[in-house]
Parts: structure tokens; C-alpha cells; sequence
């Protein structure tokens, strides 16, 4: 008797002393998992933006160099703010692009490397996509590589070969 005593005291400490180490564990694993959520949500409240875009993209891409943040004051378009319009642009080079192809161009123009432009929702980055491939379809030597990924716009120059481009593609795809 004092044998089987012994033998479920020392069970049940035994087993008193897993249930502790694994819901120290379970703790600490509970405590990992909200901290990754707390931070994956702060980062999804924090609005994406056209700067934040390019920091991403010129990660990956090291031709790419900003050249220009977009304001109401020297937006060519006259569309940064405007309903249904862009929220915020940037401009950037590329040094893949000779200097002879872009002279004469204006330093924030699409044909030295490209734009990001950050709407408000998908559909108005669809409808700006939309909109330039319309314009620029007869026209050749304004035609660019255009991408939206959700509500970011990726405007790329058509000086860069469709594999170079294809970079900017899969850059973006890593958005937001």
C-alpha cells in the first residue's frame, strides 16, 4: 500500500510538473503570437504611402533612385488630393535608362525610371491604370508598364526592357 502511495504521489507530481513547464510554454507562446499580431496590426493601420512604397521597391531594386516627392503646389496633373485621385506620388530614375533616351524630358518624368501613385481604394488605382493605357495607346513613345497592386499604382518607363520592368512587378507584389 505505502508502495502505490508512493507510486500516484510521484505521478502526480510528475504530472504536476508538466501541466507548469507547458503552460509556462502555452504562456509564452501566447505572449509571442499577440506581440506578432499587436505589431502586424499596427502596421496595417499605418496608411501606406507612396514614400513607404518606394523605400520597398528601391530595396529590391537598386537602379532605382527617388527624384522627386509629389505636392498641390508642383503636381503636373494637378490630381494629388483631388476626389477619386492619388493621395501621394514620388518619382524616381532608373540607371539602366540612358541619359540620351529621357533628354529633354522633365526631371519627374515617367520615361526616366517611373511614379508611384497611392489612391484610396483599388478601383480608382484600377481607373487610373485604365485611363493612361488608354491615352498612351496610340501613342508609343508615351506607352509605359503600369502595375496596381491593391491601391498602389507602379508606373514604370517603357525605356526599360519588359525584364527589367518585370522587377518593378514583382516588387510591388511585396506591397502593403
Amino acid at each position: 500500500m505505502t508502495k502505490t502511495l508512493k507510486t500516484i504521489a510521484g505521478t502526480a507530481l510528475l504530472l504536476a510538473a508538466l501541466t507548469a513547464c507547458s503552460s509556462q510554454h502555452s504562456s509564452a507562446t501566447a505572449t509571442a503570437t499577440a506581440a506578432a499580431a499587436t505589431k502586424a496590426g499596427a502596421a496595417a493601420d499605418k496608411p501606406l504611402t507612396a514614400s513607404s512604397a518606394f523605400t520597398h521597391l528601391s530595396s529590391e531594386i537598386a537602379s532605382a533612385k527617388l527624384s522627386g516627392t509629389v505636392t498641390e503646389e508642383n503636381d503636373p496633373n494637378n490630381l494629388l488630393g483631388r476626389p477619386n485621385q492619388y493621395t501621394s506620388k514620388i518619382t524616381f530614375t532608373d540607371s539602366r535608362i540612358k541619359p540620351a533616351d529621357v533628354e529633354g524630358t522633365d526631371k519627374g518624368a515617367v520615361e526616366r525610371g517611373g511614379a508611384i501613385e497611392v489612391f484610396t481604394s483599388p478601383e480608382n488605382a484600377q481607373a487610373r491604370a485604365k485611363y493612361i493605357e488608354s491615352v498612351t495607346k496610340s501613342m508609343p513613345t508615351l506607352t509605359e508598364y503600369d502595375y496596381v497592386h491593391g491601391s498602389i499604382l507602379v508606373r514604370v518607363s517603357h525605356y526599360l526592357t519588359p525584364k527589367q520592368a518585370a522587377e518593378y512587378k514583382a516588387a510591388a507584389n511585396g506591397l502593403g
